[in-house]
């Protein structure tokens, strides 16, 4: 528990129902749906679109979504609504016209957006509520408009230069030629008639007809290879989750397309290296998991790809063998500048919210569009923003990950949940793109190894790797800093904090829920 006589968050505890997401608005129309008789898929569905409104620069209807769904006494479900790549979409088109990269802003990063589609999906098997009841509230702060939390108002800020490239996003999401400030009201017409198309008539309204159109349109003037069929086709995939065993309590993850093996991996490595004996928020607690992370995330790029499209070795990334070989590489006192290549086998902004219903239903749900407001290409009739999640294919013919006619990127979005005597205990997700599966081992060994509660384990500073250099978030203590200098880490802090995150945790031993929210997003916890 924490100290009271430090600034900090408490957690949320409540008997019958809990949602943790980014913004109040959200965490409220979860509470206001169950109440209303909906579950924890209606709640899940109906706080995301509302985020897709109100927090329009770290997800949008025009991304992507993955979910972990679980009903008591059933297995887990997965479900996969990832966006696919254009029909036309070869990598010998792409030499052809001499592109070596998928850029940032380029209608050519631009895949179909699957979060419609799996949120439709999910209602029409999961759910209780018509999409009419659940979109409404999102549909009203769009029209009527919302107020510009801190959070919000700073990534929006951040995104400027992106959407003044476009002159549909800088109508839609620049008003008098600039972001909105703090507290400012802010409308978005064009995305409510959208919304409203889609309550009415379901996916349809945005995969085919008027929706459609639109954003082909646009991304085909920008020189994009989008066709209306590759709208109309889209289609999400319920998946078998896949999970490891740590200390008594099992990490449920997305399989590939999606990257939440690496946290698996990452998990199997941390258990091998032990605890710091030094502390959950010391230089070598921070500096083994950035060491086993590097590792973990070179498996990540060497072999990580669509299991419709290329084979995945999962066996041989979470065999023991696999796992002991990249552990014996590390250096417990200081950093490895090569970790070696990758043993093969023989032969990026995210909103992400949580919520459990009084049944006992829990929901692990993340909606992305990748970068701050993803492409920056946005519908000039429909005010949908599209994504960028082409980034994560490569344009190298010899890779499981090139880009090719419908196939799924590797995916940064990892929904998770922890299973304890074969009952969920979390339903948890940390934001952060490539972030995320560290975020998750993190999080979890926060509680597990060093005794943190929910709210503990999500506010304790965080570190990552990117290229050559060990980042770091402000909060970070100077001493601890100055231990990872000292272990041979080149330090660098980050100017947004490492993601972001939300819990529900399930207190069978007093029937109750705990939940937490993160101190680096506008969010909170809600419960009754």
């Amino acid at each position: 528990m924490r100290s009271f006589h430090a600034p900090g968050r408490s957690t949320v505890v409540a008997r019958h129902a809990m949602c943790a997401t980014a913004h109040p608005l959200a965490s409220l129309t979860a509470i206001e749906t169950l109440k209303a008789g909906g579950n924890a898929v209606d709640a899940a569905v109906a706080a995301c679109a509302v985020l897709c409104v109100v927090e329009p620069a770290m997800t949008g209807i025009g991304g992507d979504c993955f979910a972990i769904v679980a009903k008591p006494g059933e297995p887990l479900i997965g479900l996969n609504s990832a966006g696919r790549a254009p029909g036309a979409a070869t990598v010998e088109w792409f030499a052809r016209q001499g592109i070596k990269a998928l850029e940032i802003t380029s209608p050519h990063a631009v895949l179909v957006p699957g979060a419609i589609a799996g949120w439709t999906r999910l209602v029409a098997d999961h759910g209780r509520l018509t999409m009419d009841r659940l979109l409404t509230p999102a549909i009203e702060l769009a029209e009527k408009g919302f107020a510009v939390a801190p959070r919000v108002a700073f990534d929006w800020n951040r995104g400027r230069a992106k959407l003044e490239r476009q002159a549909s996003a800088r109508r839609h999401f620049l008003p008098d030629g600039r972001p909105p400030k703090l507290g400012e009201v802010m409308r978005l017409p064009a995305l409510a008639k959208t919304l409203r198309g889609i309550a009415e008539f379901g996916r349809d309204a945005f995969y085919r007809g008027a929706v459609a159109a639109d954003l082909v349109g646009e991304l085909q003037r920008l020189g994009g290879l989008h066709a209306l069929e590759d709208f109309a086709s889209q289609q999400p995939a319920y998946v078998t989750p896949i999970s490891v065993v740590y200390k008594g309590v099992e990490l449920v993850e997305m399989p590939p397309s999606n990257q939440g093996i690496v946290a698996l991996m990452l998990l199997k490595m941390m258990e091998k290296l032990g605890p710091s004996a030094e502390g959950p928020g010391s230089a070598e607690r921070h500096h083994l998991l950035c060491e086993a992370a590097r590792l973990a995330y070179a498996a990540r790029d060497a072999f990580l790809a669509d299991p419709d499209q290329a084979k995945v070795p999962l066996d041989h990334m979470l065999s023991d063998d696999f796992i002991g070989t990249l552990v014996k590489r590390i250096d417990r006192k200081k950093r490895t500048a090569d970790l070696g290549a990758v043993p093969r086998p023989v032969g990026s902004d995210t909103t992400y919210l949580t919520v459990v219903d009084e049944n006992g239903m829990a929901v692990s749900f993340i909606n992305s569009l990748f970068a701050d407001f993803g492409s920056g290409i946005v519908g000039p009739n429909s005010g949908v923003v599209l994504n960028n999640r082409g980034m994560g294919f490569s344009l190298d013919p010899a890779h499981p990950n090139v880009i090719a006619p419908g196939k799924r990127p590797m995916h940064t979005l990892v929904p998770a949940m922890v299973m304890k005597d074969g009952k969920p205990w979390l339903s948890f997700g940390v934001m952060g793109g490539a972030f995320q599966p560290t975020g998750h081992v993190f999080v979890l060994c926060n509680m597990i190894d060093y005794g943190l509660d929910a709210q503990e384990a999500l506010d304790l500073s965080r570190v990552f790797f990117e290229g050559s250099e060990t980042i770091i978030e402000e909060s970070l203590p100077s001493g601890v800093r100055a231990g990872l200098e000292a272990m041979g880490h080149k330090i660098a802090v980050r100017e947004v904090p490492w993601g972001g995150g939300q819990i529900v945790e399930f207190d069978r031993v007093n029937g109750v829920l705990i939940g937490a929210s993160d101190h680096r997003k506008d969010g909170c916890a809600l419960g009754y």
